[in-house]
């Protein structure tokens, strides 16, 4: 299975925002739509950095609230990891437990294509696990 199996299912939908957009305003996005991060986009429309949820509250817990006045390019990651749609599950979960994260852009010829969390890959993998039990299950019957 590859992330485009997953796109296929949840699309391709991703809310984004340039680093000038306040730490406040992410928050009202990340709320807003239940949503972890947020990919933070340049002018040119490439992925200039990711925010999460956790970078915001870990920066208000030590700098206080007037902090979600600073631009998200203050705490913003800026090298983000990224894969594409043929990229296999089990490499996702690879660099998302290396990277200790658990939002990974989707990205083919520096052009942004969706966004996998964590979630998504847990999902797709109990689907499949489901769907292989339930094969299982078939063919013993039929034997």
């Amino acid at each position: 299975m590859t992330v485009g199996h997953i796109l296929e299912t949840k699309g391709g939908d991703v809310f984004t925002l340039r680093p000038e957009a306040t730490l406040e305003e992410a928050a009202k996005v990340l709320a807003e739509h239940r949503i972890g991060a947020i990919v933070l986009m340049d002018e040119s429309d490439h992925v200039a950095g990711i925010v999460s949820e956790r970078d915001i509250v870990r920066l208000v817990a030590k700098a206080g609230a007037e902090s979600l006045t600073h631009p998200v390019r203050d705490v913003m990651t800026l090298k983000v990891a990224t894969c594409s749609r043929e990229t296999s599950i089990d490499e996702v979960l690879a660099i998302m437990t290396h990277g200790r994260f658990r939002h990974l852009p989707v990205v083919e010829d520096g052009k942004l294509l969706g966004i996998v969390s964590i979630g998504d890959v847990v999902k797709k993998r109990i689907e499949d696990a489901e769907r292989e039990a339930e094969q299982m299950r078939e063919y013993i019957a039929a034997g």
